[in-house]
Formats: C-alpha cells, sequence, structure tokens
C-alpha cells in the first residue's frame, strides 16, 4: 500500500489523493476487483457511457413501432427477432445484474476514501479554529500576549523617554538633538 499522500486521520484512517490508491492491504486478488470495480464506476458515469447505453436502448425501437403501429418502413435486420432478444439480454440481463454489482464495489470503494478526506478535512479544520480561539493555549493567544507585551515596552519606553528628557538639561547633546528634531517637524 502506498504511503498516503495527507497522512491518517485521528482513527487510523489513511488519506490518499485518489480513491484507487486508498485500496486496503488485501489480497492481490481483492485488490484487483476493487481497482476494476472503481475504473467500471467511473466509465459508467461518464457521458460517453450514458450515450452508448442510449444507443443501444433506441436500437429496439423500430422493432417495437413494427409491431404496435404495424410500420413497415425499417429493414429487415433492424426489426429482427435475433436483434431485439441480444438487446433485451444485454440491457435487462448483463447490464442489470453484472453491472449493479460492479459499480456498487466501486462506490463503496470510492465512498471510503471520500469519508478518509472528509474525516481528515474535518480535523484540520478543528485544528485551525483551535488555534484561532483566544482562549486556547498556542495560536493567536500567544501571538496577542507578544502584541500586548510589546505595546506595553513601547509605551514604558516611551515614558521613559520622557522622564530622561524632562530631568535632563537642555544642554544636553542627546536631549538638544531631540528638541532640534521636534522644533524641525512640528
Amino acid at each position: 500500500m502506498r504511503e498516503p499522500r495527507f497522512g491518517f486521520t485521528k482513527l487510523g484512517l489513511a488519506v490518499h489523493h485518489r480513491a484507487v490508491d486508498h485500496l486496503p492491504e488485501h489480497s492481490a486478488y481483492a485488490r484487483l476487483n476493487k481497482r476494476v470495480a472503481v475504473s467500471v464506476t467511473r466509465m459508467v458515469g461518464s457521458m460517453g457511457c450514458a450515450w452508448t447505453f442510449c444507443l443501444l436502448a433506441l436500437a429496439s425501437l423500430p422493432a417495437v413501432l413494427t409491431q404496435a403501429f404495424h410500420l413497415h418502413v425499417f429493414p429487415s435486420w433492424l426489426v429482427s427477432v435475433g436483434l431485439i432478444a441480444l438487446v433485451a439480454w444485454v440491457a435487462q440481463t448483463f447490464l442489470q445484474l453484472v453491472l449493479l454489482s460492479v459499480i456498487m464495489v466501486g462506490q463503496n470503494v470510492q465512498q471510503q476514501a471520500s469519508d478518509a478526506r472528509a474525516a481528515k478535512t474535518f480535523e484540520d479544520t478543528e485544528r485551525i479554529l483551535s488555534l484561532l480561539d483566544l482562549d486556547t493555549q498556542g495560536g493567536l493567544a500567544v501571538i496577542l500576549s507578544e502584541v500586548r507585551d510589546a505595546k506595553n515596552a513601547a509605551e514604558t519606553s516611551a515614558e521613559a523617554m520622557k522622564m530622561l528628557t524632562s530631568v535632563l538639561s537642555p544642554k544636553t547633546p542627546m536631549v538638544r538633538k531631540t528638541a532640534a528634531k521636534k522644533e524641525s517637524h512640528p
């Protein structure tokens, strides 16, 4: 099994990018079956397959129209009993009985992969919200504390500078430079 691209959830579910990579460590036979089921599910879920099924269903329409309205405008091969039996077998037996179970297996594999990704997304969102909460240790609480400390330090140093300038005489070089700057920038 491949190493999960997005790690593991708290429950130990592997979080992969693709559903096919999510196949658990079973026998090679089980992995092959699930890989085929996922591929068939993807193919059957395409518009190309929908158009193919539509054409298959329409293949028996001329025979139905011929029988229902006694129309004899279609070629004989298109209304033959053999073609109708073949279309019925493919549509009713093969597609409904075989394809249905294969699609269900493919959807189960895709659902497991989707559930793992959803659980990982939920855990990541919980972690982000926890870090954004001001009452939680770490995250924004630490940043807010640092900003408050910096603000207090800036206020304290400004007050200390005011006290120094009031104590020192205006003849001190440091005080003269500060006073000159204040006079030039009103």
